[in-house]
C-alpha cells in the first residue's frame, strides 16, 4: 500500500487555491475546505469541482491548464488518497514531522563540515543526541557504566 503524502496532495490544493481566490483569507478559507474533502478521500470529487469552476468562470488559459494538472495528478493518484481510511488504521498520512525530525536529530548533528562517520559512531552519537533533545541525561547517569552502551541506551531510554 502506497500512501500519497498529505503535504504533497495539499500543495496542488494551494495551486488551485491560488488560481481561484486573490484575496489571502477566501484562500484560506477555501484551502480549509479542500483539505477536509481531501481527508475524506474525495480527490475525485474535488477534480470535478475544479474543472466545472475552470469551464464556468472566466479562467484564463493558463489558469485552467494548471487547475487541469492539479485535476489529472488528484485523479492518477486518488488511490493513494484514501485518507480516512488511513487515518482510521493508524497510518501516519503526512511526512513532515518525521522529515523534520530527522533533520534534527540526523542532519544538525552528522552532517557538519568535514565529518566523516562510521554506521557503529554516528549511531552511537545520535542515541546521546536523543538522550541530549529528550532530556534525560539525569537517567543516562544512572545508568551503570557498562549499561551505557547503544544496546543499554534503545532499552532503557527514549530513542
Amino acid at each position: 500500500m502506497e500512501i500519497l503524502d498529505l503535504l504533497h496532495a495539499t500543495s496542488m490544493l494551494w495551486e488551485v487555491a491560488h488560481a481561484f481566490y486573490a484575496d489571502p483569507a477566501d484562500r484560506l478559507t477555501a484551502m480549509r475546505g479542500y483539505t477536509v474533502w481531501l481527508l475524506r478521500s474525495k480527490a475525485a470529487g474535488l477534480a470535478i469541482l475544479f474543472r466545472y469552476w475552470a469551464d464556468t468562470e472566466s479562467v484564463p488559459p493558463a489558469v485552467r491548464k494548471k487547475v487541469e494538472g492539479v485535476c489529472g495528478y488528484f485523479e492518477q493518484h486518488q488511490e493513494r488518497m484514501r485518507y480516512h481510511e488511513y487515518l482510521a488504521a493508524g497510518y501516519p498520512i503526512a511526512s513532515g514531522v518525521i522529515e523534520g525530525a530527522c533533520r534534527h536529530v540526523v542532519n544538525d548533528r552528522l552532517e557538519r563540515t568535514g565529518m566523516h562517520w562510521t554506521i557503529t559512531g554516528a549511531q552511537a552519537i545520535l542515541k546521546l543526541r536523543c538522550v541530549a533533545i529528550n532530556d534525560q541525561w539525569d537517567e543516562f547517569h544512572r545508568l551503570p557504566h557498562p549499561a551505557r552502551n547503544s544496546a543499554a541506551l534503545s532499552a532503557h531510554l527514549v530513542v
